[in-house]
């Protein structure tokens, strides 16, 4: 959770790790962090201009902190579920909670003014009531529009809540008439009492002229905004309303489309929605055509054809959920392998779908071209794979429509390789002599693509084998498994030359470069990588996807590649020209290792929840990373180099006043800076955000190295504000230690005098910000 406050110059974020953490954003540096919550943090807001800040957590408690003391005023309970968002009105009069309770609750807001016996001193929100809600689902996004006339209640399903906030006269006149029914409800019940000889006790009368108002009588029910696919989050325009309605709000849906929304009081109506051209599901395969101008992808119920060059969508057919595609040679016709076991065949010019083949029983896994001798896709048929044990092999031929004198392309099955269980993938070799076929029982199986002759079995992998292909050359085939392992084999004897965890999760597809051993694969663990099947070598790792990648297209001439993601985009990775350094990246990954072992040794996890106080704790707001650590090497090895050339420039001067020095030659490590300007940069050059864990890392003794050349960095205008933050870091981490010691107090007294009039006279932000702290 994000949340600005009034100012801007200040950022709240609440994460995982149950931690709040307020940063500075023109400092680019954390202030503190507060702690108290037993679980993840959902929803964040400040009030009071920005002196205090409410959250809320899946332990089901919100609390109110005070951010000047840096302490938990008030902890608020009642809801039995976890907490998923909250939002205050923008005169900051009512908070609305919600959780996946079937009522929201509403509390009212403390107001300077406010005193008296209903408050508590320390309180800043009090219950006004629970307001019942219409759907069952959960809570996911509250919200207030503009000027806090309504609120919208987003659930974790297709529904949105939209309630309107009635104003203090609207409110009154309700809470009469609901006095007014309740009244003539007790009339009838009494007469009809005394009709039967009964007695009822008289309920306590209620002024009538100035009622109790509850929450109903504030909060009424306006509409509840129904769509056709769950709503992943909502949004009021800040913008004023069209004419004759409250408000417009905006919805993002699963299925990637925008949608806007007028809100009065007799409907919701939709205005416009926004859909760019992507596909609304999982993208399940790719295939380029062999000029590289067209890509084809397929998705549960489209196939969408793209320019890779620029983006743009050319076509999009209505199709069955597509798990394979091919084109055609000639560019012209595409083929769908779907799951329901058919074989459609589209036209790419007109984006229609032309013919669809009962091809299989089963799902269709794989379409693949069969090649001639030369390394060219032969013209004449392809191959497909299935979940109903057959390998069936196709030709092309045309068919005369029946109402019209022209022809269509079509397909007829011309033999068929059955095997003993389900197959998952299917490759040719490029010269065509060879077909691989990778079945569920974890073995690939190579037969002679002319005979259909068995040629050689590879086992090895511990899960089935969901994607292979064979080199240019046809001397290898590399398999990858949901084992989460690449093999990489000989095709001449079958064996495994080399066996690789490859990723983390399972490995979706894998491709060759075009006449090379270079290939790439693709996984459920969100990563494309570069590999290079001679060396064994990982080169590259990809980050980007959001989710599991499912499949790759490469180019034919390996410049550029296209994946396809659950996260419902395409993406395509161009070679540059820089050229790759195998250590360099090994070292990068090494460092990640490093930096994650550091995380997991900085964060206990198990004990954080339970340590925590009820009232709430402030901590430092970073941690140490692999950027920290580095940083404090850096300052630690700059006051070293300083060190020794000051000792060296001591003995200089004392040889040249006894006339038996020379003119020494300059220290090339210092670049020509004195040791304070080298030891000022290496300090200027660490991140403002690492600053604070950097010198928390330093040593006593580097520490009171740093702090004798503060008084030279203070007469320096710009420095200030650096100064006052090491002075300040290095003083709260050591102050016993300094106070004690005597070398420091001599430089503790000078600073005590210089820094405050420097800052005062330099830098008065500076000096607000120091005060403050």
């Amino acid at each position: 959770a994000l949340r600005f406050a009034p100012s801007g110059a200040v950022l709240a974020s609440g994460s995982k790790d149950c931690d709040v953490i307020l940063w500075d954003v023109v400092a680019q540096a954390g202030l503190f962090r507060l702690r108290g919550h037993r679980d993840q943090v959902t929803d964040l807001l400040f009030l009071d201009s920005g002196k205090k800040l409410v959250t809320c957590s899946k332990d089901k408690f919100i609390r109110v902190w005070d951010l000047d003391t840096q302490h938990c005023l008030q902890i608020v309970g009642g809801h039995h579920s976890e907490i998923w968002s909250m939002d205050v009105d923008p005169s900051e009069k009512f908070l609305v909670s919600g959780s996946a309770d079937p009522e929201l609750r509403v509390f009212r807001i403390r107001q300077s003014a406010e005193e008296g016996e209903d408050w508590n001193k320390w309180d800043a929100l009090k219950l006004f009531g629970e307001i019942p809600r219409q759907s069952k689902e959960r809570i996911q996004t509250i919200r207030f529009n503009k000027d806090g006339s309504l609120v919208a209640c987003q659930v974790a399903g297709k529904t949105a809540d939209i309630y309107r906030i009635l104003d203090e006269t609207e409110a009154t006149r309700k809470a009469k008439r609901r006095l007014h029914r309740k009244k003539e409800k007790a009339s009838a019940k009494a007469a009809a009492a005394e009709g039967n000889g009964s007695v009822i006790d008289p309920s306590p009368a209620q002024d009538s002229q100035n009622p109790t108002v509850v929450v109903t009588d504030v909060f009424k029910l306006l509409q509840v905004l129904r769509t056709s696919k769950k709503i992943c989050s909502v949004a009021f325009s800040p913008s004023n309303p069209p004419k004759g309605c409250l408000a417009t709000l905006s919805l993002s849906l699963n299925n990637n489309v925008l949608e806007t929304y007028s809100v009065d009081n007799e409907k919701v109506s939709k205005m416009y929605s926004v859909e760019i051209h992507g596909h609304r599901s999982d993208i399940r395969s790719l295939a380029l055509n062999s000029e590289d101008n067209l890509l084809m992808s397929t998705s549960h119920n489209a196939v969408k054809i793209w320019n890779p060059s620029t983006g743009d969508c050319l076509r999009t057919v209505d199709s069955g959920y597509g798990l394979c595609s091919a084109f055609v040679p000639g560019n012209r016709y595409g083929l769908i392998g779907t799951k329901t076991g058919t074989l459609e065949i589209i036209d790419i010019n007109s984006g229609n779908s032309i013919d669809v083949i009962e091809a299989h029983a089963g799902s269709i896994r794989s379409i693949v071209l069969i090649p001639d001798e030369d390394g060219t896709v032969n013209a004449r048929g392809f191959v497909t794979g299935s979940a109903d044990h057959d390998v069936k092999f196709w030709e092309y031929q045309l068919v005369q429509k029946s109402d019209s004198d022209t022809k269509h392309l079509s397909v007829t099955n011309v033999r068929t390789l059955k095997m003993n269980d389900d197959v998952l993938a299917v490759s040719i070799g490029p010269t065509g002599k060879h077909i691989a076929v990778a079945l569920l029982d974890c073995t690939v199986k190579v037969f002679f693509l002319d005979t259909l002759k068995f040629c050689l079995s590879l086992y090895g992998h511990k899960l089935p084998v969901l994607c292979m292909d064979i080199s240019s050359d046809g001397a290898l085939i590399v398999t990858g498994s949901a084992d989460k392992n690449l093999k990489i084999w000989g095709m001449d004897f079958g064996d495994c030359h080399k066996s690789i965890f490859a990723h983390t999760d399972s490995v979706m597809d894998v491709k060759f470069v075009p006449k090379t051993h270079y290939m790439f694969s693709v996984g459920k663990d969100r990563t494309v990588k570069y590999w290079d099947a001679d060396k064994f070598e990982l080169l590259l790792t990809l980050e980007g996807h959001h989710a599991e990648v499912w499949c790759l297209a490469i180019s034919s001439r390996g410049d550029f590649i296209v994946t396809g993601s659950h996260d419902r985009s395409i993406r395509r990775w161009d070679r540059t020209e820089e050229q790759l350094f195998i250590e360099e990246e090994r070292e990068k990954r090494l460092e990640e290792t490093f930096e994650a072992d550091l995380d997991n040794a900085v964060e206990d996890r198990y004990g954080q929840k339970d340590d925590a106080p009820d009232e709430g704790s402030v901590g430092v707001p970073g941690k140490k990373t692999k950027e920290t650590v580095t940083a404090t090497d850096a300052i630690i090895d700059a006051l070293d180099t300083a060190e020794e050339e000051e000792k060296r420039l001591n003995e200089q001067k004392k040889l040249q006043n006894t006339g038996e020095g020379t003119k020494s030659k300059p220290n090339v490590i210092m670049q020509g800076h004195s040791p304070s300007e080298y030891v000022l940069n290496a300090v200027s050059s660490v991140r403002p955000n690492d600053l604070e864990q950097a010198l928390l890392s330093l040593p006593f003794s580097d520490a009171l190295k740093l702090m004798a050349y503060l008084k030279e960095w203070s007469l320096i205008p710009l420095k200030v504000e650096l100064v006052c933050r090491v002075c300040l870091v290095l003083l709260q981490t050591h102050h016993n230690q300094l106070t004690t010691t005597p070398a420091a107090r001599s430089i503790l007294t000078e600073l005590k005098y210089i820094l405050y009039g420097r800052v005062k006279v330099n830098n008065p932000q500076s000096l607000l910000l120091t005060s403050s702290r």
